[in-house]
């Protein structure tokens, strides 16, 4: 029987990917703190090579998973659930190119444009799957949903150094519409139909990041912290301490590799209350990133221990 199974490799998820975007974003939180703290501290290289080679390792093993195994990838971006996971691939490019950009404008700009065109190809093909499709049901529903639409949101982070400030607005504007479109479909997911299952109730925490980059993409391209950038940070920093308040709910659960929509959801709040403090000079801003900082930090930490665990466990790429 088991010799008839797949190999596991034809399992890897394309949710491997959102591995980096949790790195990717605490390289960047370090990055920014030691900027803006002048902190005798040199962390965010040592995390910038870490997130870098792993990116390597899990985009080789992809590849060759689409060699070798292309009617899994196919199936893969066709399910209702998983193919909102397959983005994770395009936003960990972006990650990174805003991370490299201090070290390196010409491979922040190589990673920035393949990143970015490949997002918009893998946006328009999620959004066909949703206008043309026969399988989506409300169970189907879960707050990934934002990561192939809203993620256009965080392209002007570094878009506005490598490319005309337009192309900049053209993605920020698709997902800054479709943010409380998404929104408002997902509560009424968690409302009315029922809780989400045990293994993706962790992405709940991907509420927090749309605001959080909304926020950091909208003074990359006005430069200022007015109402509209407040309400964004403040939106943010509300689904922040909602989700910290249901903290007991989250450690009953069992470790899924879902667990990584904890990371960069608080790396970029982290991100955000920094920029804040940057901006308006607020003594609370620079306390509650420190916390922020820290708690994105352990977290992190944890999940990277806890993914080698269940690596060498053989826990995951399992048939379901």
């Amino acid at each position: 029987m088991t010799a008839t199974l797949p190999p596991r490799l034809a399992r890897l998820p394309a949710a491997f990917f959102s591995m980096i975007m949790g790195l990717g974003g605490l390289t960047i939180a370090w990055m920014r703190a030691e900027e803006i703290l002048s902190l005798p501290l040199a962390v965010s290289p040592w995390l910038l090579g870490l997130s870098t080679a792993l990116f390597m390792l899990l985009a080789v093993l992809y590849a060759i998973k689409l060699v070798k195994h292309r009617e899994a990838v196919v199936a893969e971006w066709a399910h209702p659930v998983k193919m909102n996971f397959v983005p994770t691939l395009s936003i960990a490019l972006i990650l990174l190119a805003i991370a490299w950009l201090p070290h390196s404008a010409p491979y922040s700009k190589l990673l920035w444009l393949v990143g970015t065109a490949m997002h918009l190809v893998l946006t328009l093909h999620v959004m066909t799957q949703w206008m043309h499709h026969s399988k989506f049901e409300a169970a189907h529903l879960t707050p990934a949903w934002f990561i192939p639409v809203v993620g256009n949101i965080l392209v002007p982070i570094v878009g506005v150094q490598h490319a005309p400030a337009e192309i900049s607005w053209f993605f920020y504007s698709i997902g800054i519409i479709f943010w409380p479109v998404l929104l408002a479909i997902i509560f009424n997911r968690v409302i009315f139909h029922g809780t989400l299952p045990e293994r993706l109730m962790p992405t709940l925490f991907i509420l927090i990041a749309p605001p959080a980059v909304g926020f950091l993409s909208y003074l990359r391209l006005t430069g200022e912290v007015d109402a509209f950038a407040r309400i964004l940070y403040y939106a943010a920093l509300f689904f922040t301490i909602l989700l910290i308040a249901q903290l007991r709910w989250f450690t009953r659960l069992k470790f899924f590799l879902s667990w990584w929509a904890y990371s960069f959801p608080l790396a970029a709040i982290t991100i955000a209350t920094l920029t804040m403090f940057q901006h308006t000079g607020d003594p609370l801003f620079l306390r509650l990133s420190g916390i922020l900082l820290a708690i994105a930090t352990v977290v992190i930490a944890a999940l990277l221990i806890r993914t080698g665990i269940a690596v060498a466990r053989r826990e995951v790429c399992l048939a379901e």
